[in-house]
């Protein structure tokens, strides 16, 4: 049996939410709300972007795999973006992999819609672009993350950037998902994750995640949750709620 997600609002989402009235009621009818699983593949790397998505309680994980089937995630979206943006850059097909990584549900949206307010409503495509600049930066500073800082560090920004889309200071996630995601073996995740039981700033088991000191977390975290946090917070109008 299908899990069964909370009801919500298009306007849980930051995007949707900020849109001028005149736009929102264009693309009203045309949203459709969606349960989003964990581990449902939104977009395949390399495949055409028909629908975007605009999620509300859930978290989308941007994918970039090597041949030999090992996966890193690059970004992250949730309650304050859109799953999708290759549609709009001109290429309209994406190099990376769109996948469900905290279930709950969103709105998806044809992307001739978004593309066509782009071209004709200036505050659009001005929200947009904004957007997509606080998405590159996450993506530039994931890498330089990935690159100098070590897996505890990670595992904090990693944990601060889930709880930050979600009303909520519980997790679910197993190994192999936080494994796929940081780009790193088993042991290492079980490692880190303990490390930060010991210090007393989760409760780690079985997949389930409970932040238990979140100011101590932010401590512990590199400098690359606040750069990509101010980000956001900069060129984005204020956070939407994630409840209708």
């Amino acid at each position: 049996m299908s899990p069964t997600f909370t009801l919500t609002t298009a306007q849980a989402n930051r995007l949707i939410a900020s849109l001028p009235d005149e736009a929102y009621c264009q693309w009203a009818p045309q949203l459709r709300e969606v349960d989003m699983h964990l581990g449902d593949v939104l977009h395949e790397s390399g495949g055409t972007i028909d629908q975007v998505y605009f999620p509300t309680t859930s978290i989308v994980s941007l994918l970039y795999t090597l041949e030999n089937g090992a996966s890193t995630e690059v970004a992250v979206v949730g309650n304050e973006g859109l799953v999708g943006v290759s549609a709009f850059m001109g290429g309209n097909s994406t190099p990376n992999q769109s996948v469900v990584r905290s279930s709950g549900r969103g709105y998806r949206l044809p992307a001739g819609v978004l593309v066509k307010a782009l071209e004709t409503t200036g505050a659009v495509a001005n929200l947009m672009l904004r957007y997509t600049q606080a998405l590159m930066t996450q993506i530039a500073q994931t890498a330089v993350c990935t690159r100098h800082h070590n897996l505890n560090q990670r595992l904090c920004r990693f944990l601060l950037f889930s709880l930050d889309r979600l009303a909520t200071d519980e997790l679910w996630m197993t190994q192999d998902l936080i494994c796929n995601m940081l780009g790193v073996r088993r042991e290492s995740v079980t490692e880190a994750a303990l490390s930060l039981q010991k210090a007393g700033l989760i409760r780690y088991q079985r997949g389930h995640i409970a932040v238990v000191d979140r100011p101590a977390l932010e401590r512990r975290c590199c400098e690359c949750y606040s750069v990509i946090k101010r980000e956001y917070d900069r060129l984005l109008p204020r956070r939407a709620a994630t409840t209708p």
